[in-house]
Parts: structure tokens; sequence; C-alpha cells
């Protein structure tokens, strides 16, 4: 495998006509698998996150030539993907409903899982901890597009506040407010486990 290259050596390949399709090539690469989990923990089912992913990077490569660098590009990319992810979960709200996002569950296409369960737990523990998990699930879905995207890029994508922001196009305390009433949603729904 290759060294990975900057997000600015990327986009200078993207925009020289001989190796653009290389450049387009390596984002995509780059950016994929985390634009994958992304989209998936927000609309539920694979076929429909690939569905969004590929809608992704079908207007990377529409917009990629006019993207002006005033933002990172990964968080440019997240800005698309959530945009998406949300008008899908939007439009198919009504299937969407009774179905749970797999936050720690290994997906059945890849088998790869998001969080690891602890095997030190006994049986009890561990029926306890599913339903923790199953209700946080649960919960996530079904808050409000907006701060079910800014908590998904929180807790499992690891992003700041900031970057966060950049990505919702708000500002960064609007951003702590919008985290800060998901969570408060959250606690209230979850008190039972707490």
């Amino acid at each position: 495998m290759g060294v990975t290259l900057h997000d600015s050596e990327l986009l200078m390949q993207f925009r020289d006509p001989v190796t653009k399709e290389k450049g387009y090539t390596s984002i995509i690469r780059k950016y994929q698998e985390k634009l994958y989990w992304h989209i998936r923990r927000m609309v539920v089912e694979h076929e429909d996150a690939n569905d969004v992913l590929q809608n992704v990077f079908i207007r990377v490569w529409n917009g990629l030539e006019n993207f002006r660098e005033d933002s990172q590009l990964y968080t440019w990319l997240y800005r698309i993907a959530t945009n998406l992810a949300v008008n899908h979960a939007r439009d198919h709200q009504v299937e969407r409903s009774g179905k749970v996002v797999s936050i720690d569950e290994p997906d059945d296409e890849t088998g790869t899982t998001l969080d690891v369960a602890d095997v030190t737990l006994n049986a009890e523990q561990q029926i306890l901890r599913r339903e923790r998990m199953e209700a946080i699930k649960k919960h996530v879905t079904a808050l409000p597009e907006k701060q079910r995207a800014a908590v998904l890029m929180h807790k499992y994508d690891g992003m700041d506040y900031r970057e966060i922001a950049a990505v919702l196009k708000l500002s960064e305390s609007a951003t702590k407010s919008l985290l800060f009433r998901a969570y408060e949603a959250l606690r209230e729904r979850l008190k039972e486990f707490v």
C-alpha cells in the first residue's frame, strides 16, 4: 500500500487534467470507509448507505473543481455526506420506523464492528449491556436529523465542536447547544440505565 497523500496534494492531482482520475480515486480511497460508516449510522440500511455514498462521490466529482479550500477537504466531504444522509433519512422516515441504527454490532456484509464488546462481562452484565445499547440506538435514531448527525460525528467519528460546526454550517456555540440538547434528550430518555 502506498503513502497516503495530504489533502492538498490530492486536490492538486485532481485539478491536473493528466492526474485528475488518479486524484479522484485517491480521495475516494482515503475517505470512503469513514464516510460510509458516518452515513450508515444515519440511514440504517447497508444498500441505502452505499447509494448515498455513491451520490456523495458523484457530487465530489462534479463540485471539486470549484472547491475553494475555505474549509478542509474532509469537512466539505462530511458536509455533503451529512446533507445527503439527512435528506435520505427524512425521505425514508416511514420506512425507518422500528429499525435501529447498528452502532456497535457487526455489519452483516463486512463483519466490521465499531465498538468491541467487553468479553470480561458475565452473562447478566452482557444482557444488561445489550439492552442498554439497544435503547441508546433506538433513542439516537429517534433524535431530529441535525442532532443525530451531531451526536454521531461527536461520539463515533471523534469530531470536535469546531469540526461539527463546519460540517453542519453552524457556529461553534450553536453546535455546543445542539449537542447539549441532544445529550439532554438522551439522558432523559435513558434514565433507567443511568
